[in-house]
């Protein structure tokens, strides 16, 4: 899996998160997301994703391409123990 070092990030890169519906905890999906300059303060980052911005911390997990989120969901969410 590719994660993205957030310390080489720039403004415009495009990334993919795993991203669980703040309305049902229970559903959780792969979504393309943009790094952008912090609204709010202009030495940090922040995740553009469903029209809002996120502020990034340090345990969030992004990734370069949509393989590698999904990877990363699927050994997260379906273990090989499920069946």
């Amino acid at each position: 899996m590719s994660y993205i070092d957030i310390n080489n990030a720039k403004p415009g890169d495009e990334v993919y998160v795993i991203y669980r519906n703040p309305h049902v905890p229970s559903v959780a999906n792969v979504k393309a997301a943009e790094i952008v300059q912090h609204p709010k303060d202009p030495n940090a980052l922040a995740l553009f994703l469903n029209d809002t911005f996120h502020v990034i911390e340090d345990d969030d997990a992004i990734f370069s391409t949509s393989e590698s989120a999904q990877q990363a969901y699927d050994n997260h969410f379906f273990s090989p123990y499920d069946e």
